[in-house]
């Protein structure tokens, strides 16, 4: 099972014959692609992006592609995946997670250019019309309340029903008083900014102690949230079921998983109410639909993180079209500069904070070499505990 020599005829894709990445640098992050090549002359493309690792996924795909890929039928995409994951001693993690999830996403796009139809129409089939997105990466800046507010009015000004914000600054596991009413001060006007029909997500990233959180949780209170994301450490995963039972919203998280197998305990704790699997991060399409089926049998539903590029907001909105328990997606799009759009060409545009149907067979995107050509990787790297973080300053 484990080996790409079969005797069995190729699919309509043909064979994989070769294994490329390219690697497109923002103010924002590097972006990291995987583009697969078979004998048919078909393209596959997915994206590999890791904060601050995009060289190692680059490196580490080549590798695996040589190794599983080459001469592999894209179709076979269940034997692919577990002959990357189990053959390769992958033993979980974000490197080899990230790189799995851009190469499946590669070759569902090559299964839905050989037959001609879109990628969701291979994942479950549409049950929305169109996917619902919020906004993330609006609130670059000072942090000061009016800064906040109209950037927020801003942003639901142009469509978006959902923000998600992470109010607090630089640190970890506490919140002295004067941060504390600091951020709990944005919040305030945040939501008397945009009124009390938009959705207001806070992001924890994961740093705090169980007493702030619980504290927090409590003072969260007033501004009616969405979502409390990864208030605690995922070291801590045990805990957040005791979060849970305080608070009156629902407790979001995941993004820092990689397989079903990482997800066990998230799912065997019932850490959260709201999952959220990252497609370049998770597995791609095929573990993406199955941790979403386990969050189901769980009474949770799924709002998709999506930190990356236009490539990872289009191939999630293919994913999310099939899944009947979806909340929301994420997207980072609005802070992206404009060649981001022009590098990865055919990427789905945000309307009125939704996007459409697609209609194009794949993903719909083709990478423009000529763009990365001119923009290489910058390598940059924020420091998300150190002094200044906060403001997300590009410059």
């Amino acid at each position: 099972m484990l080996s790409v020599d079969t005797k069995r005829p190729a699919g309509p894709a043909g064979r994989i014959t070769r294994v490329e990445t390219l690697a497109l640098g923002t103010a924002w992050r590097d972006f990291g692609y995987v583009r697969l090549h078979t004998d048919q002359g078909l393209t596959g493309v997915g994206e590999i992006t890791h904060p601050y690792r995009v060289a190692e996924t680059c490196a580490l795909t080549e590798a695996m592609g040589r190794r599983h890929l080459i001469g592999a039928d894209p179709f076979d995409v269940e034997e692919i995946w577990l002959r990357m994951y189990q053959g390769d001693f992958l033993r979980g993690g974000d490197i080899g997670g990230i790189v799995v999830s851009g190469v499946d996403q590669a070759l569902h796009d090559l299964m839905g250019k050989a037959l001609g139809v879109p990628v969701y129409r291979l994942t479950g089939g549409a049950t929305r019309d169109r996917v619902r997105v919020y906004a993330n990466g609006w609130y670059t800046g000072e942090r000061e309340p009016e800064v906040f507010a109209a950037k927020a009015k801003a942003t639901v000004a142009k469509g978006y029903t959902g923000l998600k914000v992470d109010p607090f600054g630089a640190g970890l596991h506490e919140l002295d008083r004067v941060e504390l009413r600091r951020s709990l001060a944005l919040v305030e006007a945040v939501r008397e900014a945009v009124g009390p029909d938009v959705d207001l997500y806070i992001e924890g990233h994961a740093r705090f102690a169980m007493a702030t959180a619980r504290r927090l949780v409590h003072e969260l209170v007033p501004y009616d949230i969405g979502w409390f994301e990864e208030p605690l450490p995922w070291t801590h995963i045990e805990r957040y079921a005791e979060l849970r039972a305080l608070a009156p919203f629902p407790i979001s998280g995941g993004e820092h998983f990689h397989n079903r197998y990482e997800y066990k305990p998230l799912f065997a704790t019932d850490a959260v109410d709201i999952v959220q699997p990252d497609l370049s991060m998770a597995g791609g399409f095929t573990e993406l639909r199955k941790i979403a089926a386990q969050a189901d049998a769980h009474g949770m539903t799924v709002a998709p993180h999506n930190s990356n590029s236009p490539l990872c907001t289009t191939a999630s909105v293919h994913a999310c079209l099939g899944l009947t328990n979806l909340t929301v997606l994420e997207t980072f799009d609005g802070l992206l500069e404009p060649y981001v759009f022009d590098a990865v060409k055919g990427a789905l545009p945000i309307e009125d904070g939704h996007i459409a149907l697609p209609e194009r067979p794949g993903l719909g995107i083709e990478l423009a070499d000529e763009v990365f050509a001119e923009h290489p990787p910058t390598h940059r790297f924020w420091n998300m505990f150190a002094e200044g973080w906060e403001k997300r300053n590009r410059t």
